[in-house]
């Protein structure tokens, strides 16, 4: 499996998170919404402009800029990435 940062992950591929490397008060909010190491994540869809994406983690929808995707990490499924590209 490979590792790679939220932002950079395309839509329809999906992982597993790895760790977030924000501050505490930015991750303890995201661990609040479900980013928190070990929970799947799946990338759905990006804004036209290509900021917010939308993930969808424990079954809930969320927002989130490339900013803060970027800080976050996680180990790709590699058999929805193939079948993504």
């Amino acid at each position: 499996m490979d590792v790679t940062a939220l932002s950079d992950a395309k839509v329809g591929s999906a992982g597993v998170v790895e760790r977030v490397d924000l501050p505490d008060e930015v991750s303890d909010y995201l661990a609040h919404l479900g980013f928190l190491p070990g929970t799947s994540i799946e990338v759905l869809c990006r804004a036209p402009a290509g900021d917010p994406r939308v993930y969808r983690i424990d079954g809930v929808e969320v927002g989130l800029r490339n900013e803060t995707a970027r800080h976050i990490f996680l180990k790709l499924n590699s058999a929805v990435t193939d079948e993504a590209a």
